[in-house]
Order: structure tokens, then sequence, then C-alpha cells
């Protein structure tokens, strides 16, 4: 019997298409399209409506071939010529190559493993392509430029200004995306054209309630994904990327709300401070604490009183003398017996982002509580140390993990320091009472929740970092912390004379760092790259490498001294044995990469070679630089560059100006942005976000706006889009 065809009403319905629906599901993907979308990581609709473009191009932006200068980003029209596959002639990687051709001259082009292209564009085919020049020797060329072909060409009438004719296409804005091999920014904007032509209404669904979008003159989701995927002025482009930079910024703030009002639900223990311990305790450092020091652990002690959980960032400029007050607030704490356990202590457990760092902390906090008996412990990847020993009482030993883990969860161990091997789920805290972490913007939200929930009771979190950072980025990365500044340095720290150096000033700097070694001290010499960039990749960082510098150093220039090497790269017995040897001084110059950026203390290093300063932001040129502070000496800090671009020259020289931090980090955000500043990457927010923490008065819209919604619908059952929109992201705030 033949199959009955069901009846209209029963034939099956094609699923709606919404935000949330597989791309392979809407496109049909080819392999290395597929394989190009997932680098990107643009997996849904979603995410490929929420890839924005880079950049908009124009017909004011076609530039002549004669005009066109290295390192530019410009359009050029021409017709096509010489096209050919072929091979790299080292690596063998396929590639086309050929060239474009318009009345001034020719722009030779390189596509690495896109073979394809020359078929797809013969010779003698007319185009516009769009990429970044290079320049070498004459000679101009495009790798990997977005291609286009054109029904004519425009007609020149000088360098960069053109006729009335021009291709009907340029009447309006055309985006330039962020593109990988096989997905190329003029594939992903017409697959972005076919699935906004598609959705149904239904499917923009907004995050941003209605009152928030009309009180803040802000377009709706579905006008602005269209503005900014195919705005017809730069009036709506600049309008949408406004709503969406907005939008990060209110769902940031939305989640730090929530996450901290659920944190003041919580019970926490109660720390009393006692005044008279507490003078003794500081007496017993070599050096007269600030004002300021003091100011902020007021601060902190008020909030270890308040019986609610302290949620504070704990910010200073580099020498500030942050880890004395994080010492003062761990006094306080293990000198509190909790409630029902008389003879009891509470626990507090410091976490920093590198095992140098830890190590150099575990030994700190040895050297301010062995006179009060208070046991100290360290646990990192590659073991666990118990301070005092049984055998020698005035050292360290190390121990198994397991006994180490026992005597932690039995409140043996008041205080424990270590790497991201605190957060395990085996290391169980009886009583913690606080939570010390230290640059703290290096670890995900993740992070830092898991060790603030270690036990019951949710402990007091202090964060610290070293990096100046900007009112706007404060707001953003650590909305839901309470700020603390620390503005003083302590006395009896020396000068540091910062210098720029040319290439004709080598000789004079090698010297002034041999006058330092023979007197006794030490000097660092920090690259921007590990090992040699590949001479055949053009667009490969062409700076020092540590590896090729330390050989160098030691053979060339100062075969006198001995030097050691320390990068990211080298397993961690050997960066300990880097550092021993320099911390010791068995070393005397430490070449380095920005490794050695944040809290290495090295008191007897008084120089500072950066080789590539250019490289580096004025952040985190300052944040090197401190290691040098560390003495009465005096310390020099000299900034190699081979640029003597006129932007470069201004951002080095207000480093040989400037020793505040802050006032630096202010410009770094204004020069650079936030990315650059303090590593945005690993917040997860948007580029253009993070452009957005440029402007101080977003940020405060999006927080006082979220306040006022959270304050009123804390659940957020009022709002069930932006609650399902928090849910998706896992309300991870700044990851």
């Amino acid at each position: 019997m033949p199959p009955v065809n069901p009846s209209p009403a029963e034939a099956p319905t094609k699923p709606k298409l919404t935000l949330e629906t597989p791309l392979p599901v809407v496109i049909r993907l080819a392999e290395r399209e597929r394989a190009g979308l997932e680098k990107l990581r643009l997996f849904s609709v979603r995410d490929l409506l929420y890839h924005f473009p880079a950049r908009y191009g124009d017909v004011a932006e076609v530039r002549l071939v004669s005009s066109l200068a290295d390192g530019e980003v410009v359009t050029v029209y021409g017709t096509l010529g010489s096209m050919k596959t072929g091979k790299t002639f080292r690596s063998r990687v396929p590639q086309a190559t050929g060239q474009i051709a318009d009345e001034s001259g020719t722009l030779r082009l390189a596509w690495f493993s896109q073979p394809y292209i020359a078929k797809m564009f013969p010779s003698d085919t007319q185009v516009k392509v769009i990429g970044k020049v290079t320049v070498r020797d004459g000679r101009r060329s495009m790798v990997n430029p977005e291609i286009e072909r054109v029904s004519a060409l425009p007609s020149a009438t000088g360098d960069s200004l053109f006729g009335e004719r021009a291709p009907e296409a340029e009447a309006v804005l055309f985006p330039v995306y962020p593109e990988t091999r096989g997905v190329s920014s003029r594939w992903l904007y017409h697959a972005i054209q076919k699935i906004l032509a598609s959705l149904p209404d239904e499917a923009f669904a907004d995050p941003i309630p209605e009152p928030v979008s009309t009180r803040l003159s802000l377009p709706t989701l579905r006008t602005a994904l269209f503005w900014i995927h195919a705005p017809k002025k730069q009036a709506q482009a600049l309008a949408a990327r406004k709503r969406f930079a907005f939008e990060e910024m209110f769902l940031v703030q939305v989640g730090h709300q929530r996450a901290r009002r659920e944190i003041e639900a919580e019970p926490a223990y109660r720390v009393v401070v006692n005044e008279s311990a507490l003078a003794n305790f500081v007496s017993r450092f070599p050096f007269k604490p600030t004002s300021s020091q003091m100011d902020a652990a007021r601060e902190i002690f008020a909030d270890l009183g308040s019986g609610k959980p302290m949620s504070r960032l704990l910010e200073g400029d580099v020498g500030s003398g942050k880890t004395f007050v994080a010492a003062l607030a761990a006094h306080a704490v293990v000198s509190t017996a909790p409630e029902g356990a008389p003879s009891a202590r509470l626990e507090v457990a410091y976490m920093a982002p590198t095992e140098i760092l830890a190590r150099q902390h575990f030994d700190s906090f040895v050297s301010y509580f062995r006179h009060l008996g208070v046991p100290v412990g360290f646990i990192s990847g590659t073991g666990c140390l118990k301070f005092p020993s049984k055998s020698n009482p005035n050292e360290p030993t190390k121990v198994s993990r397991t006994q180490f883990l026992k005597w932690v969860a039995n409140g043996e161990l008041p205080i424990v320091v270590g790497t991201h091997a605190l957060i395990q789920k085996s290391v169980k805290f009886k009583r913690l009472g606080l939570v010390i972490i230290d640059e703290q913007h290096r670890f995900g939200m993740r992070q830092r929740s898991a060790l603030a929930k270690k036990e019951g009771r949710a402990p007091h979190l202090l964060s610290m970092t070293a990096t100046p950072i900007p009112r706007t980025l404060a707001l953003t990365a650590y909305g839901n912390l309470d700020l603390t500044l620390v503005r003083e340095r302590p006395e009896g720290r020396g000068e540091i004379v910062t210098k720029i150096m040319g290439a004709t000033h080598r000789r004079a700097a090698y010297e002034a760092m041999r006058a330092e070694l023979a007197a006794g001290r030490q000097a660092f010499v920090i690259c921007p790259r590990i090992d040699e960039a590949d001479p055949d990749n053009e667009m490969a960082l062409q700076a020092a490498s540590a590896k090729s510098e330390a050989k160098r150093l030691a053979e060339e220039v100062f075969p006198e001294f001995e030097v050691a090497l320390l990068h990211g790269k080298l397993k961690p017995a050997e960066k300990d044995e880097a550092m021993r040897q320099f911390v010791a001084n068995e070393a005397q110059i430490l070449v380095a990469t920005s490794v050695v950026e944040v809290g290495v203390n090295i008191p007897n290093a008084t120089v500072m070679l950066i080789e590539g300063a250019e490289r580096f932001g004025l952040a985190q040129l300052h944040q090197l630089r401190g290691r040098i502070a560390r003495s009465r000496h005096r310390a020099l800090c000299l900034l190699a560059t081979e640029s003597r671009g006129e932007t470069t020259m201004a951002r080095l020289n207000a480093m040989t100006k400037n020793a505040d931090g802050f006032a630096l980090a202010e410009q770094d955000l204004a020069n650079r942005g936030p990315g650059e500043l303090i590593g945005g990457r690993q917040w997860g927010l948007s580029d253009l976000a993070m452009e957005a923490l440029k402007n101080l008065p977003l940020v405060d819209a999006a927080r006082k706006e979220a306040a006022a919604l959270v304050a009123t619908d804390p659940k957020l059952s009022s709002h069930p889009t932006l609650a399902t929109t928090l849910t998706r992201r896992g309300e991870v705030h700044l990851e």
C-alpha cells in the first residue's frame, strides 16, 4: 500500500529561527568555513550577529597605489594581473599571488593557505581590495586582503579624490569584520545579511528593559543589529555601537549588583581588632607605616567587624606597601577566636597568580608571624611547605600533600599562602575568615568565587592590585567591590631616573649598568618575547628575545658577571632556580620577559633595561620599573626603542617625567585602551565594550540603572529576558 501523504495540518513545521539556533542549521558550511567559525568562536546565530564590524569602509577611503604608506589599512580599486597559485619558499604553504594595478602603479598581493583565490579572481578582473599595506624596499604589498569584484572602477582625479562615478555598492558604508582563514569579511557580511532577513520579530527579545532604553535614547535590539551591520550613514553605526557597549556594561553591572546582594545576605565571622596587640605587631616592622597604609587598614578593620562579608579592593601604586596592609588584616583575623571556640583561630588564605610571587609572600608572612608562633603553610602545583619545621624551628619543611591537606582541614595552619592550587576541591578550610587575592585582575571571577566559598560562612575578601586602575575600569571590573587606595610611598625609597635609549646610546647604557654591577648591585633586562621571530614572517614581532639576549649578554657584553634567564615557558623548577640565583646574588643580571612585572622584590636590583619599550603599555612599563624601586639606592630605568615615531616618543617621554602610576594609567587608557592596560581578553568583554570603558558617563549610567533595577527586582522575575541573558552568560561578569 503506497504511503499516505500527510495533510497540510499534519505536515511537520520548520522550527522557527532564533538567536540560539546553531549556524549549520541556517547556513550550509564547507569544512574550511566550519573551522574558521570555530576559531572565531561563532557557533550560533547570536554569536554571528554579535560579531561586530571592526570598522566601516566608504569611497573616501579609496586610495591610489602610489599614495600608500607602510602600515595603513586602505581600500584600493584596480585590475588584477599575474594571478597564480604556488607555495611559499621555506614552509611550502599553499598560496595565491598576484597584483592589482591602477593608473598610478601596482600593488603585490598574497593570500596564504588560500590558493583558490587565484581561480575565483583570475587576471584582468576588476576588483577592490581592503587590507594593511606593507612597504619593503619601495615595493608595496598586502597579505590576505579582503577582495571583491566590482562592476566599474572609480575615476581618479588626485591621490585620494574620486570623480562622481563610483560603484553603486559604495553608496553606503560597508562593514569590515574580524576574519580568519576560511571565513572572510565578505563571507561574514553576506551570512549576517541572510540571517537578519530571516529572523522573525520575536527573535529580537531585548535584554535591556524598555524604560531604560527610552531614558537613554538607545535603539532597540532589532534596530541596532540592522544599523551596526548595514548602516546607511555613520550616525546609525555610532548609535548601534553605543547601544551594544551599554548593553555589555549593563549586564556586567546587573551581575555585580546581584552577586553583591547575595554575598551580603550571608553571615560572616566578626573580627574584633586588639589594638595593643596590633600596635606591638606593627612595631616589629623596620619602617614607619604611612598614613595612607593605616587609613586603608582602618577601612578594612571596619568591614571585618561589621558581621557582613567584606568585599574590598586594595589598590596601590608600585612600592606603596599593600602587602603590609594585608599583613595587618591577616593579623587581626588570626588573632580572633571564632564564637564558641575560644582556643581556636580563624584562618587566612592568601592566593598569588604565580609560584614565584606566592613563594615570596610565604617567606614574608613567615617573617611577619614567626615571633607569634603562628604556623604558615604554602601550596602550589609543585609541592607543599610548612613553617615551622619540627626538626628546625627556624626553617620551613617540605611535607606531603596528604598531610598538608589534613592540617588545613583541622585548622592547624592559620595562614596558607599559595597559587591556584588553593582553589582545588581537595583544599578544605575549617574556619576560613579572610581570603586575600594578590594581583586579582589576573584571576577570573570563577576562581575568586571558588576560594571565597570554601566553607559555610562567607569569608571576608580582600583583593589587591598594584596596577593603578582608572575609575571606569574600577567601576566595571570590580563593581561588586569597595575600593581603597594607597597613594603614598613609604619613606626611604630611592629615586628612579628613567631615560630613553636609542641605538647610539647602547654602549653608554651598558657602561652605566656595569658601574652598578661592579658596586655589588644587580640588573634586570626585560625583553618583549621569549624566542627569536621567524625572519620569513613579516607579520611577526621583530624584537629582542629573552633567550638570545641572555646568551649575547653573557658571552659578549658582560662575561665577567653571571646571567640568569626567566620566562613563561620554563618549567616551575627552572623558574625557581633562576629566581633563587638572582635573590642570592649568584646571578647579577636577570634577563626576563614581563613575567617579573608584578610583585617580585629584589632590593639589591637598581638597574632595569627594557628592550623594545614601545611594545609595552605605560602601565606595564611602570609596573616593570617598580621592581627597582625597592631600596635607598638611586635606581636607573633605561627604555630601549628602535622607533622614533611621534606617538612612541610622546608615550615614553611621559615615563621619564611621571612617577605617578595613576596618572600614567589614565594616559594609557586614553592612548591604548583598557585591553592593553590590564589584559582585557581574560575578562570576556568584546572589543566594543573594552573601548566603551573609556566613556565614564556610559559606565556610570549602566551602574546606576543596574543598581536601581536590582533594588526593585533582585530576582529579575519581572525581567525574564534579562534573567535568561545573564544565565546564558553564567553571570561571570569579567572572566
